[in-house]
């Protein structure tokens, strides 16, 4: 059988797609009309160079350690497990939304996961992205799906 015993790669997008780092600018037509919707006023991920919000806890800071307060909270976590694993930043917004903080994540739709069904679908509002978005300066749009998770104060 004709490639076996080599890393199968599927379309070759474990070099078209793959980073080096977490940090890539989320794409202006995702942010912008979230924003004018909420009207963030804290990243909980970010960095000088890719903040979305007036105030923003970087990789130093730990947005995972952090209080949110009451914050309309934008949230493009790191996907990788190099600052926190997906699921804690999931259940971090989850678990401010209960003290007060708004949150939205642009996260995968891993909609075969127990956390997405356990925390998403229960507890947030989920709206799945069209497409494949282009982060920051990459040549490529994502290859998996994405989708906005929005969780609010109870009773907003």
């Amino acid at each position: 059988m004709a490639g076996f015993g080599k890393k199968f790669t599927a379309n070759g997008f474990d070099t078209r797609f793959g980073s080096s780092h977490q940090d890539w600018p989320t794409p202006d037509d995702l942010f912008y009309p979230m924003d004018a919707e909420f009207h963030f006023t804290l990243d909980a991920a970010a960095d000088s160079t890719n903040n979305r919000a007036k105030e923003f806890f970087t990789k130093a800071d730990d947005g995972l350690k952090q209080s949110w307060g009451k914050h309309i909270v934008w949230l493009n976590p790191p996907y990788g497990n190099k600052t926190g694993r997906l699921v804690d930043w999931i259940k971090k917004a989850y678990e401010e939304s209960l003290t007060g903080a708004t949150s939205v994540l642009l996260i995968p739709a891993r909609t075969n996961t127990n956390w997405f069904h356990d925390l998403c679908l229960k507890y947030g509002e989920v709206r799945f992205v069209r497409g494949r978005p282009k982060f920051g300066g990459a040549k490529h749009g994502l290859p998996q799906p994405l989708c906005f998770v929005i969780f609010k104060p109870s009773g907003k």
